[in-house]
């Protein structure tokens, strides 16, 4: 990949090529980079420039012999390592066991998160790892000559996967074989293993500019402005969840929320119960639960900007600028608040797989209680 496909960043490109230029890369690097700002394409970049043989001062060329390699994910001086599953009960799966299928998906979805590489992979809920067998596997693989390039480079994304079996790689990230360039892309830095964070230089990326968004959607992703300028609104720096909420329609989360609020408001027990029957079902998933929550806390946003702003500053439909009106007469600021605070709470356990059926009705109790101003009670 090279730094002319990455959306935005160009200060982060500088940093990096300015690092190697002047011989002053560190060997362990995390790249620390928000969902949907483009951790993973940044160290695919940077992994191709390093490896270059006619580098260029924007970056690689493109055409040399190692370009070649690298653009199709097969340069043998280029490791990666990632979460991966077993394939089948008492395995030991390691990242290479998947190197087909990780081309194919950073070829196809490079501002793609952990949940959408593992669904990719057919993990439906089973939880990735980098497994104690990868880490001994990256220190073999490390262990090794270079083939082609002066550097050896390992990618690692999503370094959070890493359990205490990270504790393996301290020795080789101390101490690496010369020319041992490790980059590290994550999300999360709480997450990640602090003997390993302490040990390494940090490079933080910022979520993208709105007309950076704005820009890419409408020149990569092929979508008309206004839509594009909603959905940059929206997603606040993360081009991943924008191009979710535009390829997953809205009007269905609309309608969703819609049914939802009224069953509450009326104390449509039957009709709520239908309703959580259907979100808490396993075709509705996990991701499209969290991203209806997130409709919802950008939907309180609007309703709070609507408080400030002319509706034509605005960057929503009609239908959901109406809506956001509604939802005005119906909750003070303090409700707002803690409306929000409860969706994000929803958002927190989903990721952790709690039971959709009791966390909805957990949910739906709570927004009632919210919205009459009583006490929410211990549910």
């Amino acid at each position: 990949m090279l730094f002319s496909n990455v959306i935005g960043q160009e200060d982060i490109r500088q940093q990096l090529i300015k690092s190697a230029e002047q011989h002053r890369l560190a060997h362990a690097n995390i790249i620390l980079a928000p969902e949907g700002t483009g951790g993973l394409p940044l160290g695919l970049a940077f992994a191709q420039y390093l490896v270059c043989e006619n580098k260029q001062p924007d970056g690689a060329c493109g055409t040399c012999n190692s370009c070649v390699k690298a653009g199709k994910y097969i340069h043998p001086d280029i490791h990666f390592s990632y979460p991966v599953i077993p394939r089948k009960p008492g395995d030991k799966p390691v990242s290479s066991d998947y190197a087909a299928e990780w081309r194919e998906f950073i070829e196809a979805h490079p501002y793609g998160n952990a949940y959408d590489w593992l669904q990719f992979i057919g993990a439906e809920n089973k939880q990735g790892n980098i497994t104690a067998t990868e880490c001994q596997d990256i220190i073999r693989k490390l262990s090794l000559k270079s083939f082609e390039s002066v550097y050896k480079i390992l990618l690692m994304w999503m370094p959070e996967y890493l359990g205490n079996e990270g504790n393996r790689l301290l020795k080789l990230i101390e101490e690496p074989p010369d020319n041992t360039i490790f980059l590290l892309v994550a999300e999360n830095q709480e997450q990640i293993l602090a003997t390993i964070l302490s040990r390494t230089h940090l490079i933080k990326v910022n979520p993208l500019p709105k007309e950076v968004m704005v820009d890419a959607l409408v020149n990569r992703a092929q979508i008309p402005a206004a839509k594009a300028r909603q959905a940059a609104t929206i997603a606040a720096g993360n081009y991943r969840e924008a191009l979710y909420m535009l390829q997953h329609s809205d009007d269905d989360y609309h309608e969703l929320l819609r049914n939802w609020l009224n069953y509450i408001f009326t104390g449509n027990r039957v009709g709520l119960q239908g309703w959580i029957e259907g979100i808490a079902s396993t075709k509705m998933g996990r991701e499209n639960q969290k991203q209806f929550l997130r409709y919802f806390i950008n939907l309180m946003e609007h309703t709070l900007r609507l408080k400030y702003m002319d509706k034509s500053q605005l960057a929503f439909s009609e239908e959901e600028t109406d809506f956001a009106a509604k939802l005005q007469k119906l909750a003070d600021l303090q409700q707002m608040e803690l409306i929000m605070q409860e969706l994000d709470n929803a958002c927190y356990y989903i990721e952790r797989n709690a039971n959709a059926k009791l966390l909805f009705h957990a949910l739906s109790v709570k927004l009632q209680y919210i919205f009459k101003k009583r006490p929410i009670p211990a549910v």
